[in-house]
């Protein structure tokens, strides 16, 4: 979904509607299911490189089909899609994304699972583990690496050539150049050990790159240029933007949004939609959360649970039995969208970049992510910067 990635006016509420509306997305109601059908049909954050292709799920307008017709099935009972992520205790959005698409891979209309997660070993040392190992119905032999990556541009605010390099994690600990780096020059080389050939999985095993996420840009209304992106880059990515605490309060009210809510860790891969009975489920006082357990240092604060325990009006097992209530789907609830302010005031870990999504009303009580990006302390861009060129 393109976003406002340069900080223009924000869209009328209509506009909002509407363009929400056509999100291919939209017809998933389930958060999981949504998730997993952005992990499959979401554009890539990279382009196909000379040794390195891109992974196809739905390589053809069958498969593509035969696809879509399963998460309709999934979304109308997921209890077998939640069920296998229950079971993998999940707080880390990669092992999530994992999760996901073993799930795929294991229920779906998909290529045959040989292995997931398998690891290689060296004079008892872990070299790195094959992501999913698959097999084509045709008999084709593939090895997917996936990742899934949220940066923040921070390059010079002067049109230059584009790196990968000018794309930073928000806690400043990663960079997409080193990220792409891992990726080519080792994680896709793996079946290419002795190491893989002593585990008598006969090839060859052709590498593909299966990397999602999102790209962020300063919202700056002066500006007079786009990012200029790497090569390396792919045209469509999912797009956000950044913006600092001295500037978010104008920000916001250019938006022209209905509400705002702080995404936890979880809830960052597909564009959420906040039905109106998930929202008075989640308003109950015994189960209200925005799922931030364990992700706080991450994702930065929210509201619900925290809020609560940081005002003093919660006792410690009413937060352990509220964080507790529905495993993982807990973790991926989103709170309901409130004023900008009220967001601003209540962020938990303000020294911390955090994620939210602006919101528009869907008319029948619920809400429609509209766009997302990251709330960043006002010292961030120069050490972001610094960090780019290190």
């Amino acid at each position: 979904m393109n976003v406002e990635g340069r900080g223009g006016v924000g869209l009328v509420a209509s506009d909002l509607a509407s363009n929400a509306a056509r999100d291919p997305l939209a017809r998933y109601a389930d958060p999981a299911v949504r998730d997993l059908a952005w992990l499959l049909l979401s554009a890539d954050l990279l382009r196909a490189q000379p040794d390195a292709p891109l992974a196809q799920p739905c390589f053809d307008a069958k498969s593509a089909h035969a696809v879509a017709g399963w998460l309709a099935q999934l979304d109308r009972d997921p209890a077998p899609l939640h069920a296998m992520l229950e079971a993998a205790n999940l707080t880390r959005l990669g092992r999530y994304a994992e999760a996901l698409l073993g799930a795929w891979l294991t229920l779906g209309p998909a290529p045959r699972l040989v292995a997931a997660g398998l690891p290689l070993r060296h004079a008892g040392r872990t070299l790195g583990e094959c992501d999913f190992l698959v097999e084509t119905a045709d008999g084709q032999k593939l090895h997917w690496e996936l990742a899934v990556k949220c940066y923040l541009h921070a390059g010079a605010d002067e049109p230059h050539e584009g790196r990968l390099a000018d794309f930073v994690g928000p806690n400043l600990r990663d960079r997409f150049d080193w990220k792409f780096a891992h990726l080519l020059d080792h994680q896709l080389r793996l079946t290419q050990r002795e190491e893989f050939a002593a585990l008598r999985l006969v090839g060859p095993w052709l590498a593909q790159m299966f990397v999602k996420g999102w790209l962020f840009y300063r919202a700056d209304p002066h500006a007079d240029h786009a990012a200029t992106n790497a090569p390396e880059v792919a045209a469509a990515h999912g797009r956000g933007w950044w913006v600092t605490h001295a500037d978010w309060a104008d920000f916001a009210a250019r938006h022209g949004a209905d509400g705002w809510s702080v995404l936890p860790r979880l809830a960052w891969l597909a564009p959420r939609h906040l039905d109106a009975r998930e929202l008075a489920e989640r308003d109950r006082p015994e189960i209200a959360t925005n799922g931030q357990s364990g992700d706080a240092a991450a994702s930065g604060g929210g509201s619900g649970v925290h809020e609560r325990l940081a005002a003093g009006s919660a006792d410690e097992m009413s937060i352990k039995r509220a964080t507790q209530a529905d495993g993982f789907l807990n973790r991926l609830a989103v709170a309901r969208p409130t004023d900008s302010a009220t967001l601003f005031a209540n962020l938990l870990r303000k020294h911390d970049p955090v994620m939210v999504a602006a919101f528009v009303a869907d008319g029948v009580g619920g809400y429609i992510e509209h766009s997302r990006g990251f709330i960043v302390p006002d010292d961030w861009p120069e050490r972001a910067s610094a960090f780019a060129r290190q």
